[in-house]
């Protein structure tokens, strides 16, 4: 006899939801996708930049050296003046320069006004008296920034690249009420 089989009934699997979330990650993933640009894919190098925080910290009490950069108010002219906080550091670099042996013989001289030549020569032979002289410029806000700029080469030619501006501490803002 025989086997007759039953026949079977199919089971139907609605489609409808499945495309709809296909589509859905598909969109998804198309406008969450970061594509280079050609400008980016040509870059053969990564720049890792410094992070910057608010230095509120005080000048050094020692080893400073203090470049004023100031309007003469006799004569209005802007002028540069030269100051080191290390006594002894101070008469060695003194002792080492002849234009400047005379000005301090008579007087015990605590502060120069200096020239862009003779500026060079004291910031080179404050970093030969002792390398780890911290320096720190105090300009007055109405000069032009050439003044500044010219210290900062001077400065940089002396490798002195780590230094300090003075500043006056703004006053904290109040809260609108």
């Amino acid at each position: 006899m025989p086997k007759l089989r039953k026949r079977r009934l199919g089971f139907v699997l609605d489609m409808t939801p499945l495309v709809d979330i296909t589509f859905l990650l598909l969109t998804f993933f198309m406008l969450t996708a970061k594509f280079k640009s050609e400008a980016e894919s040509q870059q053969r190098f990564t720049i890792v930049r410094p992070q910057a925080t608010a230095d509120t910290s005080r000048l050094p009490d020692k080893d400073l050296a203090i470049i004023k950069i100031g309007i003469d108010t006799v004569v209005g002219d802007t002028s540069y003046y030269y100051e080191m906080t290390n006594e002894a550091d101070w008469i060695q670099v003194i002792a080492s320069l002849e234009q400047f042996q005379q000005a301090g013989q008579g007087q015990h001289v605590r502060q120069l006004k200096v020239n862009l030549t003779e500026l060079n020569e004291l910031v080179r032979r404050t970093r030969i008296v002792r390398p780890t002289t911290r320096f720190a410029i105090d300009a007055d806000r109405r000069i032009r920034y050439k003044w500044v700029e010219d210290l900062m080469e001077v400065m940089r030619q002396n490798r002195a690249t780590i230094f300090n501006f003075v500043t006056d501490r703004r006053p904290p803002e109040q809260a609108p009420m």
